[in-house]
């Protein structure tokens, strides 16, 4: 009885990551069971994912939003922290550039005073904001710790998108209440031009109290602040009072729009047009403010 050869048996195929397959991977993704080399391979609560896994959980989980409606963003208020950034290089540049040239570029006056502060030259009322007076350290630094404070209490309550909207558009506020208030001045007595960052700061007081008042929180404590801020603003010459006061009118307007929008799937729409419509209504009052 002759008995045959046995045949070989196969080799076991050597796993490959399908995303690039000249590589062994034996590392396999808890949820599909697919293999995946170093560069695929997600940390899980327990092993690994793949990349493709990972990405289709996030495609498929809802995003969580804040009360308000905006992306949850973990971690340091990275638009606060930008704002500072850009006030203190700008500041630098103040000092570094020769003359007053950032200040006469970007300043803004009493436009019936000298017509290109304001009148020709709108944008002024938003980046004058960026500015702080060079001959006073403390102006900026008072305004930087206090936008550092409610920046961190606002931030993560809107959402960094609506909180640049509400401290861009309080900053042009301020600009605005000092339009409207600031007696006229006579052209060639002088020329002071507004800097500072007060007007956006004092939005944030209003934004800040009408977010407390809206989730029930105690607001005596804001009441005091904006009184003490208030009253320095009369009584310390060269200080705007009516920049703050437009500031504060403008945030607590921008957080209305923002908290008193209702919720669902059109909330971010309807806060879309109702910052829009604050900024254009700011627009239009200094419109007709300089036709007249």
């Amino acid at each position: 009885m002759s008995y045959g050869i046995p045949a070989a048996e196969p080799s076991a195929q050597v796993p490959v990551c399908p995303r690039h397959p000249d590589r062994p991977s034996y590392v396999r993704c808890q949820r599909c069971g697919r293999p995946a080399c170093p560069d695929c391979q997600r940390a899980a609560a327990v092993g690994f994912q793949c990349v493709d896994c990972v990405n289709e959980t996030k495609r498929t989980t809802p995003e969580v939003r804040t009360v308000y409606g905006g992306a949850v963003a973990a971690g340091k208020p990275r638009v606060t922290f930008g704002i500072i950034a850009v006030c203190v290089v700008v500041y630098a540049l103040q000092w570094l550039i020769p003359g007053q040239v950032v200040y006469e570029q970007f300043a803004y006056n009493n436009v019936f005073a000298t017509p290109q502060y304001g009148a020709f030259e709108p944008w002024r009322m938003l980046t004058a904001a960026f500015l702080h007076s060079p001959d006073s350290l403390l102006h900026i630094i008072l305004n930087m710790y206090t936008l550092w404070i409610f920046g961190q209490a606002l931030e993560p309550l809107l959402g960094r998108a609506r909180f640049l909207a509400l401290y861009l558009i309080s900053a042009v506020g301020g600009s605005v209440g000092y339009l409207l208030l600031n007696p006229v001045l006579v052209p060639g007595q002088g020329l002071v031009g507004v800097v500072g960052a007060s007007g956006a700061i004092f939005g944030l007081f209003g934004a800040m109290l009408l977010v407390q008042r809206h989730r029930g929180g105690e607001t005596r404590q804001l009441w005091v602040l904006i009184a003490i801020n208030g009253v320095i603003g009369f009584l310390i010459p060269q200080i705007a009072w009516q920049a703050h006061l437009g500031g504060l009118i403008t945030g607590g307007l921008c957080a209305a729009v923002l908290a008193y929008t209702p919720r669902g799937p059109r909330q971010r729409l309807l806060q879309a047009a109702g910052l829009a419509a604050v900024l254009a209504l700011l627009i239009a009052v200094s419109w007709v403010r300089i036709s007249l």
